[in-house]
């Protein structure tokens, strides 16, 4: 498991996957220490029809738990995507930590802390002016090693499919 200050997943190729989920609520440190000891369980067996699969997982931010995984010479089937996500949501479940759905907006406030509203509420607040084109927003369709090292995860809104989708690539800051 990696570090906070630590690359993301030094010992993983660019193209390895990753999928990225949401607590809805901050992990306490506790609960996170208990997930990824977890997970880091479930990576010493999990298999893709018979394959072994390197996976790794870390929290960041106390609330996106980021799954990395990668099988040499070959795809992670769907059978071994889905054996990773139902350790995800049991190990939620044992810690009671819930997670949002897929279709949450994700960003930053002017604080700093990441805030989650739904697309409806997302483009209410960017007509506001309440986030605007330089608010930092998440990308959770983000799918690879690689994407996440080069920083698509969380960048400017201008910079991502929100300032098209939501208005925001001209929005600047009032």
């Amino acid at each position: 498991m990696a570090t906070k200050d630590a690359p993301l997943f030094p010992d993983m190729p660019p193209q390895a996957r990753c999928w990225i989920y949401t607590a809805t609520e901050p992990m306490s440190a506790a609960t996170q220490k208990s997930f990824l000891k977890r997970a880091a369980t479930f990576f010493e067996d999990w298999r893709s029809h018979g394959r072994p699969v390197h996976g790794d997982a870390v929290i960041r931010g106390d609330r996106f738990l980021i799954v990395a995984a990668e099988l040499k010479g070959g795809y992670i089937s769907g059978c071994g995507i889905d054996a990773s996500v139902e350790m995800v949501e049991q190990t939620g479940e044992a810690l009671n930590v819930s997670w949002l759905p897929a279709l949450m907006v994700l960003y930053r406030d002017a604080d700093g802390t990441v805030q989650h509203a739904t697309r409806s509420e997302f483009r209410a607040l960017a007509k506001a002016g309440e986030v605007t084109s330089k608010t930092p927003v998440f990308d959770p369709t983000v799918n690879t090693v690689g994407q996440l090292r080069a920083g698509a995860f969380e960048q400017p809104a201008h910079a991502s499919w929100h300032a098209t989708a939501f208005g925001l690539a001209n929005r600047q800051p009032a």
